[in-house]
């Protein structure tokens, strides 16, 4: 098996790259001071790796896995702030419950109370996104856009969560149409909702989402170097 490899100075050079892309593009397409927060997605990266990026100002991790997760999270600074990013079953909610500061893969009314349940049985507000599947692939998990609200307005009856935004993964080909889509769709609900947060753009589309307004990015590969598949 091949082993990946990690170097501070490579992560450190990638995330300056990063950084200057999304000056560059905020400059051009946004106000003053609009800049979006950086993740860094943690998927197959050791824990000790992860804790390269606090030192380069980043504490905003993206987890996908409850079981990876797990077998990290005491190794994690404690200044770490982790959000829930990857696909959630509704019995895998309690063994991160207590963990996350915001759960952003939230597709059904299901899940949605089962994290209400949860969180008010140790007593907490848990911050969720709704994912939206904006390009409707049978792949991809996500609410359809067209029954968005119905969800949202469900959901904002519950006591013990607070919708904060929508997050997406938009089709490879074509993103940046689904990314206007799904930035037009945020705009017209954000309001009403108290939205805050919109989640949208990865390694490889990163600078479109920031060009239609996202307010965090979630780099992954980009930061920490190409995953190898085994």
């Amino acid at each position: 098996m091949q082993e990946r490899s990690f170097s501070r100075e490579a992560v450190q050079d990638r995330l300056k790259e990063i950084r200057e892309n999304i000056a560059e593009t905020c400059d051009k397409y946004r106000k003053s001071g609009d800049v979006p927060e950086i993740m860094a997605v943690t998927k197959t990266v050791p824990p000790e790796v992860v804790n390269w990026v606090f030192d380069m100002g980043l504490d905003l991790l993206g987890e996908n896995r409850v079981q990876e997760f797990q077998s990290k999270k005491d190794i994690y600074l404690p200044e770490a702030r982790v959000h829930f990013i990857g696909h959630l079953q509704t019995n895998k909610v309690k063994y991160i419950i207590n963990d996350m500061d915001m759960i952003q893969s939230v597709d059904s009314l299901k899940l949605g109370q089962e994290i209400d349940r949860l969180a008010a049985a140790n007593g907490k507000i848990m911050d969720i996104l709704c994912e939206v599947n904006i390009g409707g692939e049978e792949s991809k998990d996500g609410i359809s856009p067209d029954k968005l609200e119905d969800m949202l307005g469900e959901l904002s009856a519950l006591g013990h969560i607070n919708i904060r935004g929508l997050m997406t993964i938009p089709p490879p080909t074509d993103s940046d149409i689904f990314l206007g889509r799904m930035a037009e769709l945020y705009e017209s609900l954000k309001d009403k909702y108290s939205m805050d947060t919109l989640s949208m753009g990865m390694t490889h589309d990163y600078v479109q989402a920031v060009r239609h307004g996202s307010t965090l990015v979630r780099i992954g590969s980009g930061l920490f170097g190409a995953r190898i598949y085994t």
